[in-house]
């Protein structure tokens, strides 16, 4: 009871709480998302739609990155919460040390063999002849930014984990406002075309790590870090991978996705009246509206892991079941929302990022109206996969991450196009996306019985 009383997780109204961690989460992941779609309006505007389809083929670089992110990012502030739940000060401490010391060497591994193997990654990810230099020229320089992106999103999720949200939204914000005010300067003032979309990407990571490292080296709330903290465990190292695995395989997921969604359209593009780049360029565009709708799903879902996590470890169920059932309310709204201006005004959402050919305009609207028809279910898979991560039990939440894009999408999207060419890709949506709600509401109801049935 002394440690419920001493944590404000622990006695504030849940209400009150999962306002005050969701909306700086929210916040930080919208400006992101609305950066990445300032990037995609100027390359629109500015190069055509052949550019959009290339930072498309750079996508799955960017979910890999993410995925590591997430997993570290996720698994160290699980595992940080849940030991100060428990009394576990010190434990707790070495969490956050061995988390920060793998964010680091993980993103420099991962922007050395990204370099490295630049060109064959492109080609992988679905790039055609047309593209290839455009997506080797941004490619190249989001690379460089890979460390600075694993720390930055990694550390955020800890920093927020330690009750301050608000300090991780500011990390967060700060990056994604010089991307978005630099954006224009290098590519139209300077010159430099797509290169300078990257480079506005890849110093406004450098922007917000810096913030972020300034944090830890001013002291964390909950704990004091010492040079014995950053001493790689291979135990630790373990447990922030199996707390973290659930969002990792959630992005892998993605990244698969979008590399057989991208061969698919190239393959199915090319023998439809649209055209593989004209695909490539509306599901690209498409895909940046729809982080828009998944930064609020996830911000609801990251707002909710440290209360999870350290009520779930104090075994306070009912203030956990509480939290539980008021996300799952807050996120059904927000995909209501967002179903409802999808299905409204597609062509609008569409023309937002430059003019096309009448083709372009075709494909994307009935790709964005039905391949998102169950937008309104859509928050449910992410929120649960967050829960299970936060409680500790990563095998459900890796299981859940993995049911829509890999059990789900991928085979349905390399089926149903040999039997209804690209009108295949389009149906895949809505039915992976519908089984997966009704795998993710099964799990939430039994959870929910549970929890009551523990208080």
């Amino acid at each position: 009871m002394e440690i419920l009383k001493a944590n404000p997780l622990g006695y504030e109204k849940i209400g009150k709480l999962i306002f005050r961690f969701s909306a700086p989460a929210i916040a930080s992941n919208l400006l992101n998302a609305v950066y990445n779609i300032v990037d995609q309006i100027y390359i629109g505007h500015g190069i055509g739609y052949s550019g959009i389809a290339a930072t498309n083929i750079a996508f799955p670089l960017v979910t890999i990155t993410a995925a590591i992110s997430i997993m570290l990012g996720v698994g160290c502030a699980s595992n940080f919460n849940l030991n100060l739940g428990a009394g576990n000060r010190e434990r707790a401490e070495k969490f956050a040390g061995s988390g920060l010391c793998m964010m680091l060497m993980s993103g420099v591994a991962l922007a050395a063999a990204a370099i490295i193997f630049l060109s064959p990654l492109l080609r992988l990810f679905g790039a055609n002849d047309e593209i290839l230099g455009l997506a080797t020229d941004y490619t190249f320089i989001i690379a460089l930014g890979i460390p600075f992106q694993v720390m930055t999103v990694g550390t955020c999720t800890l920093i927020r984990a330690d009750g301050s949200p608000n300090r991780a939204m500011l990390c967060m914000v700060s990056g994604a406002v010089f991307n978005i005010v630099f954006d224009p300067i290098f590519m139209f003032a300077f010159g430099w075309g797509i290169k300078g979309i990257a480079w506005a990407t890849t110093l406004g990571q450098v922007l917000s790590m810096s913030i972020a490292s300034a944090y830890f080296a001013r002291g964390m709330k909950s704990v004091r870090l010492s040079k014995d903290s950053f001493i790689p465990n291979l135990s630790n190292a373990k447990a922030i991978c199996m707390l973290g695995l659930s969002g990792f395989t959630n992005q892998i997921a993605i990244t698969l996705v979008n590399i057989v969604l991208n061969n698919t359209l190239n393959h199915y593009g090319a023998q439809s009246h649209y055209g593989s780049t004209t695909a490539l360029g509306a599901v690209g565009a498409i895909a940046k509206i729809n982080i828009v709708f998944i930064s609020f799903c996830i911000g609801v879902s990251q707002g909710c892991q440290p209360i999870n996590g350290f009520n779930y470890g104090a075994r306070n169920y009912a203030r956990v079941r509480q939290t539980l059932i008021s996300a799952i309310f807050c996120v059904m709204i927000i995909s209501a929302a967002f179903f409802t201006v999808f299905q409204l005004f597609p062509r609008q959402i569409i023309a937002i990022f430059g003019q096309g050919s009448p083709e372009y305009f075709e494909f994307g609207t009935r790709y964005l109206r039905i391949f998102m028809f169950m937008t309104f279910t859509n928050g449910l898979q992410p929120l649960a996969a967050g829960y299970f991560s936060a409680t500790g039990r990563a095998t459900i939440g890796m299981f859940i991450s993995i049911t829509r894009q890999i059990l789900f999408l991928i085979p349905l999207l390399l089926i149903l196009p040999v039997f209804y060419g690209i009108d295949g890709v389009v149906y895949a949506g809505p039915i992976a996306d519908s089984t997966a709600a009704v795998l993710s509401s099964v799990f939430f109801v039994r959870e929910i019985k549970s929890l009551r049935a523990q208080i």
